[in-house]
């Protein structure tokens, strides 16, 4: 299995059907909004935002393995939140996430290019439907 070509798969699809197999069991995931450790957690933390998160698209900007224990992806994340007037939201930024020596991802940090009251002033923008 080719871990950018699954990778890109996965970005393509988020968050349907991801390929939790590539994390190792004690992942380490990190954003502006929270941080915790392991594979479970993960995929918990993804299906929350299948379930809340409304018409969610991940645009990846792109994606390299800088070394063999490194890998950056350039995305842009954008949902409708479930509010009566249901804003759309984007968050731009990107993630560093590196390997152990099987390959697996052992940490997954997103890096935002903006802030989190950047974001949350965006859930406050009224406009028309």
């Amino acid at each position: 299995m080719d871990l950018l070509t699954t990778l890109k798969a996965d970005y393509d699809r988020f968050p349907a059907d991801q390929t939790y197999a590539l994390y190792a069991e004690d992942v380490y995931f990190k954003d502006p909004m929270t941080a915790f450790r392991g594979r479970d957690r993960y995929r918990q933390m993804i299906g929350f935002i299948q379930t809340w998160f409304r018409h969610c698209q991940m645009d990846v900007h792109d994606l390299q393995q800088q070394t063999p224990t490194q890998i950056r992806s350039d995305w842009t994340l954008s949902w409708n939140t479930p509010l009566p007037w249901q804003p759309r939201i984007a968050i731009s930024g990107w993630s560093e996430l590196t390997l152990n020596e099987q390959g697996l991802i052992i940490s997954h940090i997103d890096y935002w290019h903006c802030s989190k009251w950047d974001v949350i002033k965006q859930h406050l923008l009224v406009t028309q439907l």
